[in-house]
């Protein structure tokens, strides 16, 4: 039974926590609500405010309580008849014969690296004598995987489900985006950190400033990728030095793989930054005594790496993974400044570095189909959600954070 001290504690710590739930409520909660409700319905450029009479637009249509006036050309929005007509439109292609089969010969092609990472995370956590060391698992892994896409025709896979429809298309091309640059950013940052690391390098604090610029001044990342957009021109700084060389630079900006190059190198530049610092941190966490008793015993610089480093920065590292892979998902900025999602192949085909964001933007504020990007806004949501939710699973970057 609560005593009146009881209770006095407990309006205190509400009191406390009310602000916080209320904006949650208003900045979080809400949001999600309307956009689902929008999600259902036809609204759209075409299509003004609803008649705010009608007690349920009271409810949830802000412009009714705003008192803003109707606009458009034709009806008042509406629920859409059947009301997952939005998300059919979305995803229909997905669910065709030869849709599935496609996406099968991929997850195929995928199972021998799967069961590469499940036997080397079986073998660590029995932490039994290796039968063959962890690189020889993964190459093998690729090897296979490599012969059964060449065998299945992963590539025409692909094809056909970028066929499948504008939806498909730039979340296939977003996560391949996404596939590239996470591996370049911890590549990049681990060799940074490592050599930063070392007590034989002068100035390290200076180099350590120096080096984490580019991440620092990611608030004006559109002035600093217009820089960039420059060096790639056609006529631009790149191209130009290769002239003097006699070389005749291609149209970066203008052909498919060199803008997904160019926008990768410069997220590269900002990001690694990121992951320099987090290891780093966890570099400088890493006991010494280890180290120099794995030279007692033989162990050359690769096996400390392998064997002490990297797995002792697993903890440090697999956090800033996960935020990464979301950050880079919806990232947005960057590729607009640089490629504005082209290069463009024509009226209704997203360009291919058109990637999540910059697509939802387009059609958000071009073709202004909000009901349509409701839909769209709630597949993303589910599945990032879903994502998460897996990685902090498989991860257990929070194990041990409760108890």
């Amino acid at each position: 039974m609560v005593g009146w001290s009881g209770r006095r504690k407990t309006l205190t710590l509400l009191l406390f926590v009310m602000p916080t739930l209320i904006a949650i409520l208003i900045f979080s909660v809400y949001p999600f609500v309307f956009n689902v409700f929008i999600s259902l319905t036809n609204r759209g450029k075409f299509h003004p405010n609803p008649d705010c009479s009608v007690t349920i637009w009271r409810i949830v249509e802000p412009s009714c309580w705003l008192n803003k006036e109707q606009r458009g050309i034709a009806q008042p929005f509406t629920f859409v008849d059947p009301f997952y007509k939005n998300y059919a439109d979305l995803l229909g292609g997905l669910f065709t014969k030869e849709a599935v089969l496609a996406l099968g010969r991929i997850v195929l092609v995928l199972v021998p690296l799967g069961a590469a990472a499940y036997l080397n995370r079986r073998w660590g956590q029995r932490r039994v004598t290796r039968p063959v060391p962890a690189g020889a698992v993964w190459l093998g892994g690729l090897a296979v995987a490599l012969l059964l896409g060449r065998r299945l025709d992963v590539i025409g896979a692909y094809n056909t489900l970028l066929d499948t429809g504008n939806f498909i298309m730039v979340n296939i091309r977003t996560i391949l985006y996404v596939i590239v640059c996470m591996p370049l950013f911890f590549v990049l940052g681990l060799t940074v950190a490592l050599i930063l690391n070392n007590d034989y390098l002068r100035g390290r604090t200076f180099f350590r400033v120096v080096l984490i610029v580019p991440w620092a001044a990611s608030t004006v990342a559109i002035m600093m990728s217009l820089i960039w957009q420059f060096f790639f021109r056609e006529n631009g700084t790149i191209n130009q030095f290769l002239a003097v060389l006699g070389i005749q630079g291609p149209a970066y900006l203008r052909e498919d793989w060199w803008a997904f190059f160019v926008v990768v190198l410069v997220n590269l530049w900002y990001t690694y930054p990121f992951f320099m610092v987090v290891i780093l941190g966890g570099l400088q966490s890493i006991p010494p005594d280890l180290y120099e008793a794995a030279e007692v015993d033989g162990a050359g610089w690769w096996q400390q790496l392998t064997n002490i480093t990297l797995p002792l920065l697993r903890p440090a590292v697999l956090p800033a993974v996960v935020l990464s892979t979301l950050t880079t998902y919806k990232v947005d900025a960057v590729v607009w400044s640089i490629t504005q999602g082209g290069p463009v192949k024509g009226a209704g085909t997203p360009g291919f570095t058109e990637f999540v964001m910059v697509h939802a933007y387009k059609q958000i504020f071009q073709t202004q189909a909000f009901g349509r990007m409701g839909a769209f806004a709630v597949i993303l949501f589910v599945a990032l959600f879903i994502a998460t939710l897996y990685s902090l699973r498989i991860t257990r970057i929070t194990e041990g954070v409760y108890e």
